[in-house]
């Protein structure tokens, strides 16, 4: 085996380099929430945005503005409830359940709030989901 300039062999090199990142439950949680959310957004009508049922709770619908994870095991969704209050649920990916809500839009003179393009930083295409800019 040949030496390297910095006087490591080929396989010292390859065997000190970082093990491939493995996703954490709540990594993989987060990316599947999205999407099942895109595909959730994708059957909606003008007239209606994705909000989130609370399964087993009064607090009623979150409407998702934003999806988080905290590694290893830790999801988060923010937006508003029903009456308009800053709303954030915190949850252990092993209790996730998740009920995705059709609700009317908030304005009807604005386009329905499409999230699930949002939600990764990679989109660059529009709000309406379509591609568009």
């Amino acid at each position: 085996m040949g030496m390297g300039t910095d006087g490591m062999t080929k396989a010292t090199r390859k065997s000190r380099r970082k093990p491939a990142r493995q996703d954490s439950p709540a990594r993989r949680a987060h990316d599947m929430l999205i999407v099942y959310i895109r595909d959730f957004e994708s059957q909606l009508d003008a007239e209606q945005e994705v909000a989130m049922g609370f399964a087993g709770d009064e607090a009623g619908v979150l409407r998702i503005e934003g999806i988080g994870y905290f590694d290893p095991d830790i999801v988060t969704f923010y937006g508003t409830d029903d009456i308009g209050a800053k709303t954030q649920l915190i949850q252990h990916v092993s209790q996730l359940s998740v009920t995705l809500r059709a609700v009317p839009k908030e304005n009807e003179e604005d386009p329905p709030r499409r999230i699930g393009f949002q939600l990764n930083t990679g989109w660059t295409g529009g709000d309406s989901g379509d591609g568009s800019v």
